[in-house]
């Protein structure tokens, strides 16, 4: 174990936000150790570490961040609604999971609500399988956003808006993994947008 890896620190110290985020508490150490693929011990020795560096507060196996405080002081609420396909229109139902809050002071006073990614079509934007989609509601989208959209059968998908196209006047919704999709659109008559991506909660 080298503690000097301040790299695997920073990783370290940025999932223990993200997490804080998303369930409202710090990691435990063996959940730090299961995402980073080490011993629970090399974890404890880590934070160990990270407290020495001033990077967070670990004492008698308490574990907080500085953001901690700030986070607290004033949230909004955002319902996470099953999931959103990141590859083909799928049909999707709508499902409550839980209600979480979310810092505004990081994103914002929203709305929001918040969606599983499902597939590989947005890794090239930093959108992996898996990952907690945060999304502000709205209807109107700009060229380049993130959208979840919506087409005329009621089934959507999280891509980016490509503008209007010249060739057919329609809305170009844009994949974006190139070395697995390359250039293919996918083409509304028009965007029917269910809101914009406002940020990315990784959760591996």
């Amino acid at each position: 174990m080298q503690h000097k890896n301040m790299d695997l620190m920073k990783q370290i110290n940025n999932y223990i936000g993200e997490f804080y985020i998303s369930h409202d508490r710090t990691p435990s150490t063996t959940e730090i150790a299961r995402k980073f693929n080490f011993s629970r011990s090399s974890a404890q020795r880590y934070l160990v570490a990270m407290n020495d560096k001033g990077m967070l507060s670990y004492n008698n196996g308490k574990l907080t961040v500085d953001q901690m405080t700030k986070l607290k002081t004033d949230r909004t609420k955002a319902p996470l609604v099953g999931s959103v396909p990141c590859g083909e229109l799928t049909y999707e139902e709508e499902n409550v999971e839980c209600v979480m809050t979310l810092p505004t002071e990081i994103f914002g006073s929203g709305p929001f609500y918040l969606l599983h990614a499902s597939g590989d079509s947005m890794e090239d934007e930093g959108i992996e399988d898996g990952d907690l989609i945060v999304v502000r509601i709205c209807e109107e989208a700009r060229k380049g956003d993130l959208v979840i959209a919506l087409d005329a059968e009621n089934r959507n998908t999280l891509k980016k808006y490509g503008g209007m196209s010249r060739k057919n006047k329609k809305a170009m919704l844009l994949y974006c993994n190139k070395s697995v999709y390359g250039d293919k659109v996918i083409y509304v008559d028009q965007l029917v947008c269910q809101g914009v991506v406002s940020h990315v909660i990784k959760t591996k």
